[in-house]
């Protein structure tokens, strides 16, 4: 029996054995493995979430069991030494020694440590193992409410200040690059996530070279030039890697120039029987510091001690990578960053909902080369398959980022129109056709059989949308029902949550995590939750004040320099010259920065959040309410002046679009949803690029669903036409409570109207028609949720507990100080980041 010994029990590592363990040869050879850390392998990539709830054993890969099931000796907590290559062993730091005939050296890398005066200090850190997270964790107890800095903007740097953030600390990222996230992002969409993560509280300092640490014995500050320094209290250090190349430089075997053990396409080193694999292999001259292409590593090296000699790696590998970072999706493929004579790029920015979309096409216009996205990667995966597969693109290019011209349905065929061969897992080198077959013929009908069985979306997990997709419509070519469960804490959809938490009279997320859940619970499933207790119950953003979004949490929209906007509503756009006054006095004694909005009404910029119960104090004398704009909720009704004035109005628009708003206000919802009534065919106020819109005709009013603008603009559609205004709203309030009900969290009407089966046919016959019976529970519920709307902010200002939560620190009754702003056409602004 021949020996593999396999040096280093990380991510690769244990995907080797993993992968060797699943061929029928492997009873022929001993495998041993040798890992440093104290524990079994890993999730390096979702590391943060250790800070969830300290559970490091839910990171675990495989538990200790796995590798004893499978003949595995595993030896952790003891590191290799040395290798003597001519005699074939390895010496350990608990001296043993081992003879291997095949040596695998997957011993990764280690962060990298710039060379800075000072960087030895306590109260410095890196961000690599669960030890490393133990012990800032550990540090950061003893500096509550004080400052952290991580050094680096890439991937791992930014999920580090969310994890600092979380501790109670005030996150302030230093990058030495001109832009974040340099390996992936260009210029404009780093800015655009710098905006959203400013907005978020993490305080940016780009094109910043680290001079010296300072502090006696502890860190107090960084000092990147004369006068320029930051005065902080810790520093995590996420500036790159290095691989762990010792042991390879020490027996001889070929190095990189800048370090890393040349491996050629067999992942063989200078040394047949010595192969490396992970972030410590230099493949093409370039290590790969994502998990996927070192799997594709583990892979070839399996098969080429097993004699597969044909399986060898691919000469450019595929660097594309989708995740979301601190809530904010990003993701780059294929060739992000283009010069002009290569193709040509389509741009789509919309910087007041923090969305970046980049594709680059041939010059042709007919191949996909490559893109990033920042805001919004919904559509990643079908654009990856297009490039990967270069399947053709559609006439206009500009529909895969901007949505279809018309009335046309979406830019994407389905994921099902992709080749079986079209590799949909990418860290797993999983196909479409294997997935379809996993679901079909081997009976795995969830997303979690199916992984099980393919290994699909269990690495990054970027894969998961496009996978969950093929499985449920693999399923409908079954004639089955599926179900799209909200996340790992519940098994349910939303749907059938909204039933559990209405048949069982439930109370709170505990109550239901307590009663139908699992685990701690999540960002997904939290405000999703959240949205579900209001719309049953009408509860306010207050009540549940944990579980809530950051801006519902506040109750304001949280602006890039960390002040706040205040949005009262105006129904139907209709404002009186002394509420206009009382408007103009409160901006003017907070210094408060004022503009007309899209949706007419008034937005005011620049509060700071203890100024806010003062501010809507203030309002709400003056008889304004809420106007929600932070909520998943009615936004506005917009509206035309109409008959009262135009000489074209067919009716009395404004009036209407007041009693809508105030009908709507306070009802939340999967998504936020706007409406519009137009006084005629013209069409001033844009109903139908709204999610319910009225237009006047001759002998009534037309009414229109399921429209939207941004970045996806959506025109609606005929629900009905010529109809009294009465019944106008009647399938307006069942179109919004079936919407409610039904909707997937954080789906608009107009992709929800989409997905329905039979679309707006189905919908005109469920609302109009009571095909399904349920026209009068709809009724009813919308009754209950218009009686019992009250203003969530008249509500924060006369309840103590609920205004102690607007300080800006914790412990400490201080303003925020370090807010500046500057001039700007007699209003103010945020000052430029340095």
């Amino acid at each position: 029996m021949k020996t593999i010994i396999v040096v280093g029990n990380g991510m690769v590592g244990y995907k080797f054995c993993e992968k060797f363990v699943a061929q029928a040869a492997h009873t022929e050879y001993k495998l041993i493995v040798f890992g440093e850390e104290p524990r079994v392998a890993y999730d390096r990539v979702h590391l943060s979430e250790f800070f969830e709830d300290g559970d490091a054993e839910r990171l675990s890969l495989a538990p200790r069991s796995w590798y004893e099931e499978n003949g595995i000796e595993l030896y952790t907590s003891e590191r290799v030494t040395e290798i003597r290559r001519t005699a074939k062993t390895i010496t350990t730091s608990k001296d043993g020694t081992f003879t291997y005939d095949y040596l695998v050296l997957a011993t990764g890398s280690v962060p990298f440590v710039p060379p800075i005066n000072g960087v030895e200090k306590n109260g410095v850190f890196v961000y690599r193992t669960i030890e490393d997270l133990e012990d800032t964790l550990a540090y950061a107890a003893t500096i509550k409410g004080g400052k952290a800095a991580i050094l680096g903007g890439g991937l791992l740097g930014l999920e580090a200040a969310k994890a600092v953030m979380d501790m109670g600390l005030e996150p302030h990222v230093v990058e030495f690059a001109p832009k974040l996230m340099p390996r992936q992002l260009d210029s404009r969409s780093s800015k655009v996530l710098q905006v959203k993560l400013e907005s978020m509280g993490i305080h940016i300092h780009l094109s910043k070279a680290t001079n010296r640490i300072l502090g006696n014995g502890k860190i107090s500050g960084m000092e990147f030039g004369e006068d320029d320094a930051l005065d902080v209290d810790m520093l995590v250090i996420s500036a790159g890697i290095r691989p762990r190349d010792e042991l390879g430089k020490s027996a001889g075997l070929e190095m990189g120039t800048r370090g890393g053990i040349v491996v050629n396409n067999k992942m063989e080193t200078s040394d047949p029987n010595i192969l490396a694999i992970g972030e410590v292999a230099l493949y093409n001259q370039m290590i790969y510091g994502l998990v996927a292409p070192g799997y594709e590593m583990a892979q070839v090296a399996v098969d080429q001690i097993l004699d597969k000699k044909d399986t060898v790696m691919a000469a450019a590998i595929d660097m594309s990578t989708k995740l979301k970072l601190i809530g904010v999706d990003v993701a780059s493929f294929g060739v992000p960053f283009m010069p002009a004579d290569k193709g040509h790029s389509i741009i789509f920015e919309n910087k007041t909902e923090s969305l970046y979309k980049r594709i680059n096409v041939t010059h042709d216009g007919k191949k996909l080369l490559g893109g990033i996205l920042v805001g919004d990667a919904d559509d990643y995966n079908m654009l990856l398959q297009m490039y990967q597969n270069e399947m053709p693109l559609p006439e206009h290019p500009e529909a895969l980022i901007i949505g279809g011209r018309g009335e046309g349905g979406a830019s994407f065929g389905s994921a099902m129109d992709l080749p079986d061969t079209a590799v949909v897992c990418s860290c797993e080198a999983v196909t479409k056709g294997a997935i379809c077959c996993s679901v079909l013929e081997d009976g795995n009908e969830n997303l979690k059989a199916v992984a099980k069985a393919t290994k699909a979306a269990t690495g990054c997990g970027g894969c998961k949308p496009m996978v969950t997709d093929l499985i449920t419509e693999s399923l409908k070519t079954l004639g089955k029902t599926v179900k799209v469960q909200i996340c790992e804490h519940f098994d349910y959809s939303r749907q059938e949550l909204f039933d559990i938490v209405r048949l069982r009279g439930i109370q709170s997320y505990d109550e239901l995590l307590d009663t139908v859940g699992k685990g701690h619970g999540c960002e997904v499933c939290k405000p999703a939750v959240a949205a579900i207790f209001a719309s049953i119950y009408n509860e306010t953003a207050n009540k549940q004040n944990t579980i809530q979004d950051t801006n519902d949490r506040f109750l304001a929209n949280i602006q890039r320099n960390g002040t706040y906007s205040v949005v009262p509503r105006v129904a139907g756009g209709e404002i009186t010259p002394k509420q206009l006054m009382a408007m103009g006095r409160i901006a003017q004694k907070y210094d408060l920065y004022t503009k007309i909005t899209g949706g007419q009404r008034i937005d005011m910029f620049g509060a700071k959040l203890h100024e806010l119960p003062l501010i809507w104090e203030e309002l709400i004398k003056e008889g304004f309410e809420t106007g929600q704009a932070y909520g998943k909720s009615l936004r506005t009704v917009k509206s035309c002046v109409g008959s009262t004035w135009c000489r074209y109005g067919m009716d009395e628009s404004v009036s209407f679009a007041v009693e809508i708003e105030n009908r709507y206000k306070g009802i939340r919802s999967p998504h936020k949803f706007k409406g519009g009534v137009s006084g005629c065919i013209r069409e001033c106020a844009e109903a139908r690029g709204k999610d319910f819109g009225f237009i006047a005709v001759e002998g009534g009013w037309n009414v229109y669903v399921g429209g939207n603008g941004g970045a996806n603009p959506k025109h609606a559609l005929l629900l009905a036409e010529k109809v009294d205004k009465a019944t106008a709203i009647k399938y307006v309030d069942r179109f919004i409570m079936f919407y409610i009900k039904t909707a997937l969290p954080l789906q608009r009407t107009a992709p929800w109207l989409e997905k329905l089966e039979g679309g707006i046919t189905y919908l005109q016959n469920v609302i109009i028609n009571d095909s399904l019976g349920i026209c009068a529970e709809l009724d009813t519920e919308m009754q209950a949720l218009v009686d019992s709307y009250k203003c969530e902010w008249k509500e924060a200002v006369e309840t103590p507990e609920i205004r102690e939560r607007y300080t800006h620190f914790v412990n400490s009754e201080e303003t925020d100080n370090n807010i500046e702003f500057v001039s700007l056409r007699e209003q103010k602004m945020p000052k430029e980041w340095a």
